[in-house]
């Protein structure tokens, strides 16, 4: 698994196999851009976005997450929208190659809801026409990590907690002219400040991580809406250092959003396996 939690809770064994299952098969197997610059205080702008990116609704989302341990590295990505009105969303989630070379596993489609992760294709017992549903507000990191992909709201939420931001300079993201920021992100503060339908997640990511402090890069353009933003984890598992880089990229900002809930009977209610 790729966090060694303290609260073995069924919910997080579904959602860590997603990549621990991944992380696990890898190790055995073995031009300038155009004015952009920032205000006088670089912080506040940075914890800022998440209200910048309610009042924009909605957009389309790229995510990936690399994960290296022991000199191996590997990528999970995703792709859908999200809206950060409703903080709802979805992503399809691509598990990289065997190390084998072949590519065995189903992308799996993931819906965020405030306090929930939904899964289908997950696999391992789990009937082709089921939804795993977990409870983001019981796992120790939150689904910043477990999940593959960390929630986009919550990517932006987190921001709320940056402290020694700094502007690194002017870029150019996808043709569009970006504010480039470093600073790092206390987890407690990030909650505390956060909007009720993250807070909890967030709150239990303060309390499951080792440490508070998250290293960030995030990147706004001229209207203030975050583009890009990387977070980097770093955890302890069975005796190695696993160093997890999230990056949520947003584009498209107004695009249609479809999130259909599954209903309740179509939420596997047996044990899934590890």
């Amino acid at each position: 698994m790729v966090v060694q939690q303290r609260r073995r809770s069924g919910a997080f064994a579904v959602v860590a196999a997603v990549v621990g299952a991944v992380v696990g098969a890898a190790i055995t197997g073995c031009s300038g851009a155009a004015d952009a610059s920032p205000g006088a205080d670089p912080g506040d702008a940075v914890r800022k976005a998440p209200d910048v990116l309610t009042r924009a609704g909605t957009s389309k989302a790229r995510t990936s997450m690399e994960m290296a341990t022991g000199g191996t590295r590997v990528t999970i990505r995703g792709e859908g929208a999200y809206d950060f009105v409703q903080r709802h969303g979805q992503l399809k989630v691509v598990l990289p190659e065997d190390p084998s070379g072949t590519d065995g596993h189903r992308p799996i489609t993931e819906l965020f809801a405030p306090g929930a992760l939904y899964m289908k294709n997950r696999g391992a017992g789990v009937p082709a026409d089921k939804w795993v549903r977990v409870d983001t507000t019981t796992l120790e990191d939150g689904n910043l990590v477990t999940g593959g992909a960390t929630d986009p709201a919550a990517a932006a939420e987190l921001l709320r907690g940056a402290q020694d931001v700094r502007y690194v300079g002017e870029e150019e993201l996808a043709g569009v002219p970006v504010a480039h920021y470093r600073g790092v992100s206390d987890l407690g503060r990030a909650a505390r400040a956060a909007s009720p339908q993250v807070r909890g997640a967030l709150a239990a990511a303060a309390k499951g991580f080792a440490k508070d402090a998250v290293p960030f890069d995030a990147y706004l353009d001229r209207e203030g809406r975050l583009r890009k933003v990387r977070h980097q984890f770093s955890f302890a598992n069975q005796g190695r250092t696993v160093a997890v880089a999230s990056t949520t990229l947003l584009y498209e900002f107004g695009a249609p959003v479809a999130v259909r809930l599954p209903p309740r009977e179509d939420i596997y209610a047996g044990k899934v396996k590890a």
